[in-house]
């Protein structure tokens, strides 16, 4: 239990200063924090799941490798995304709509497509990685000094480049380490409750591995940084989906094994997950509180089912039937209903003088 404190208290100061750092960079190198939350600070906190994929990559656990990306995903989007409205309603920049959650959705589609045939080979990983290349080539022309540049603020013109450098790197060595720490203790509590690698993948590995994104999102929207906060989740995304799985697939002994459970369920729900993102974020350019508590719920009712799925629990086949038949009906037509007062309000901005 204490060691757990240690961890949480690790990952809020490794926030803290990754944040930080990420706002005086953005300053310093005149661009907006969005590309620094899309990038550094996105690949950066996703360290720990690069790390817990190659080491159960070449521990032959391949379902941890596969699972805990997979799950990793859904948990960004829903979990870390709902929190962080909760706090703050978040802005939605124009980029993310029209660019990186369309790329986000494709890599998903990318990633289910590769692994149609029950297996990730190093061929894919080479696709995956190609695909991650192109990403960070279209992230780099969005920087250029063609997109309006920011201002650097008192703070940033008086703290050298270097620093700010610096402490970014203490931040990520922070959220890195207390994320070892945390992966640690809830595998081996997983482990004695005897939960199967699925499980224990898409659950326990995913959350702790999620945990840096987490604090570093809440603490970027305690600060009022919106732009970090969500580009933080979209860019770590799609650095696990493209960077990860490409780099542990490329790494691997052998090719990994996408089990079918994968296959039918989890991939189809973490696409339909980043597909949901698309008119959430359309709506306004901001993610409300309100929508922040759909998310969660979401996630909750997703959490269940995999747990009683698995533990073949009778809850399993009451809640798929009430998702189908309720909540999925619902869903729909709340998303149709904003997505269409959305586009009113923006078709009346443009008519009006």
């Amino acid at each position: 239990m204490l060691l757990l404190l240690c961890a949480l208290l690790l990952l809020v100061a490794g926030a803290e200063l990754l944040v930080r750092a990420a706002v005086r960079l953005a300053a310093h190198l005149r661009v907006r924090p969005l590309i620094i939350g899309l990038s550094m600070v996105a690949f950066g906190s996703s360290a720990p799941q690069m790390a817990v994929s190659l080491q159960a990559a070449l521990g032959q656990s391949t379902d941890i490798a596969v699972g805990s990306v997979i799950g990793s995903n859904i948990f960004n989007l829903l979990v870390t995304l709902g929190l962080s409205a909760l706090i703050i309603p978040l802005r939605v920049a124009r980029q993310l709509v029209r660019l990186d959650i369309p790329l986000l959705i494709g890599a998903s589609l990318l990633v289910l497509v590769l692994a149609w045939n029950e297996q990730l080979t190093a061929l894919d990983g080479c696709v995956l990685l190609a695909a991650l290349a192109l990403y960070l080539g279209l992230l780099w022309r969005q920087s250029r000094p063609t997109a309006r540049p920011s201002r650097p603020t008192s703070d940033a013109a008086r703290t050298p480049w270097l620093s700010s450098v610096l402490l970014m790197i203490a931040g990520l060595g922070l959220l890195v380490f207390a994320g070892h720490l945390l992966l640690g203790a809830t595998v081996a509590l997983a482990s004695e409750l005897g939960l199967s690698e699925r499980i224990i993948g898409l659950t326990v590995v995913a959350v702790s591995t999620s945990l840096p994104q987490l604090a570093t999102s809440l603490i970027a929207a305690l600060r009022g940084q919106r732009d970090i906060a969500v580009g933080n989740v979209i860019g770590g995304n799609l650095f696990n989906l493209l960077g990860v799985l490409g780099i542990t697939a490329l790494l691997a002994p052998v090719p990994l094994s996408v089990s079918p459970n994968a296959l039918d369920f989890d991939l189809p729900v973490m696409l339909g997950v980043t597909l949901l993102c698309l008119p959430v974020f359309y709506s306004g350019y901001r993610i409300t509180r309100a929508e922040g508590v759909l998310l969660l719920a979401l996630y909750l009712a997703y959490g269940l089912h995999v747990v009683s799925f698995t533990t073949g629990m009778p809850l399993a086949g009451k809640l798929e039937q009430l998702m189908l038949l309720c909540v999925l009906p619902a869903l729909l037509a709340f998303l149709l209903f904003t997505s269409v007062r959305a586009w009113r309000r923006q078709h009346n901005k443009r008519e009006s003088p």
